[in-house]
């Protein structure tokens, strides 16, 4: 042994001369990550068969390349999103989280919007209410014993309550048609990431309102047809006689209930089937039977899921809606039956109104927007319609800003099924010029 003043000696004592060459890995090894390997001339001094150093470069070997985690193939790499939404088809989740996003993303022009749509509906309901309540504090307050109440007293009361509910019934189905068309301009723009005021959303969408009314008008005619045959049914057995018996009484009451049951399902496929002709008008610029015709064609293959969706939309926004408005509308009919002469009623119709648009201002862009997206969806699904929207937002990206042409890429031409056929023409190449 060296004392640390001199040398070490070749060869320990009581071992060979002639020792054995240095350990090395082996040459090959099956557990060896597949690639290129690099060489390390053997030798010795050149190997480190147990040095706990790191390779500089290389992971830990692997035989296979590793998936993601649940031993699926490796993910795809995440859609563009410049906007509420990521340019891919898309899921139940993106449809209602890119809902929510278009609402925070234009908190004044769609809750502003929104309000006074609701306002414009709930008004019929509160005047209908105001008359029902002095009804039913007539009642209450003058017993028939002192004060008999007459019949027509009490009819008066129930039109008026139900008169109310139904002209609001009709006012908002125009306005939501109306805000949908609005909005829905105000997502397409939302889509890419930019925004729009209220004023501008509605000089934009201003031309367009003939024929949004129009396509008003055509879903007021399939909706209210069956039921002037059902009504004229129901006369008609009164009128008969029919119903004089028990049976013919019983045998009302099916009648009624079956046409019911019809009539909804009914609804409901024409509800899904024309949800898209709002969407058609406004970022098409189709006229409203075209528009229609349209939003038929893109519900065509997939219709049980759009109908899915949007009933689950309806659930939603009808449950928050309720909690919103139920506060209201308990005090405001406490209010309205306990109170004591005119205070008491417009201070009762006031506690309706402001539940009624608390809740209306939820529903109504909630609608709009998911039937919106799910009009994206569908062409994105069935015209490729994601690759347009990438295109253009790569271009945005590179130019640093949303350009108001954005708005004409909804147009059907620049889907890319009819960019590539023959003799169609798009404008995505003079995107923002």
């Amino acid at each position: 042994m060296s004392d640390g003043h001199g040398s070490m000696p070749e060869t320990p004592p009581g071992w060979a001369v002639e020792q054995p060459p240095p350990y090395g890995a082996p040459q090959t090894s099956p557990w060896t990550a597949p690639g290129p390997q690099q060489h390390t001339p053997d030798g010795p001094g050149r190997h480190e068969p147990y040095s706990h150093q790191p390779h500089p470069q290389q992971p830990y070997p692997q035989p296979y390349p590793q998936p993601s985690p649940g031993h699926g193939p490796m993910p795809h790499p995440p859609a563009l999103r410049p906007g509420i939404i990521p340019l891919r088809p898309l899921g139940l989740g993106d449809i209602l989280d890119g809902t929510i996003k278009l609402v925070r993303s234009n908190p004044k022009a769609v809750l502003g919007l929104s309000a006074i749509a609701a306002l414009l509906a709930v008004i019929p309901v509160a005047v209908g209410q105001m008359f029902a309540f002095d009804t039913m504090r007539s009642a209450l307050t003058n017993p028939p014993a002192s004060a008999p109440f007459s019949t027509t007293d009490l009819y008066g009361g129930m039109v008026a309550q139900y008169g109310g509910l139904f002209v609001s019934m009709a006012v908002s189905f125009v306005v939501v048609t109306l805000l949908t068309g609005v909005l829905t301009r105000i997502l397409g723009r939302a889509v890419f990431g930019g925004t729009m005021t209220a004023g501008e959303a509605w000089q934009l969408t201003r031309s367009r309102i003939p024929a949004l009314f129009g396509v008003v008008g055509l879903m007021a005619v399939i909706m209210l047809v069956p039921l002037l045959v059902i009504a004229a049914l129901i006369a008609a057995m009164i009128m008969s006689g029919a119903t004089d018996s028990s049976g013919g009484r019983a045998g009302l009451v099916a009648v009624v209930l079956v046409s019911l049951v019809l009539y909804l399902g009914y609804a409901l496929v024409f509800k899904a089937r024309f949800a898209f002709a709002a969407p058609a008008v406004v970022l098409e610029g189709k006229g409203p039977i075209d528009a229609m015709r349209r939003s038929w064609h893109l519900v065509t293959g997939d219709f049980w899921r759009v109908l899915g969706i949007l009933l689950l939309t309806s659930l939603i926004v009808g449950f928050v809606a309720g909690i919103l408005e139920i506060p209201f509308s308990i005090f405001g009919t406490l209010f309205g039956l306990l109170g004591d002469g005119a205070v008491a009623t417009v201070g009762a119709a006031v506690l309706i109104v402001v539940g009624g648009t608390l809740g209306a201002m939820i529903t109504y862009p909630f609608e709009a927007g998911v039937a919106g997206l799910l009009y994206a969806d569908r062409r994105m699904r069935s015209e490729a319609f994601d690759l347009v929207l990438q295109t253009a937002a790569i271009e945005q990206q590179r130019q640093g800003w949303v350009h108001a042409s954005a708005d004409e890429l909804w147009h059907p031409s620049n889907s890319a099924t009819s960019a590539t056929s023959p003799g169609s023409t798009s404008s995505t190449s003079s995107f923002g010029s």
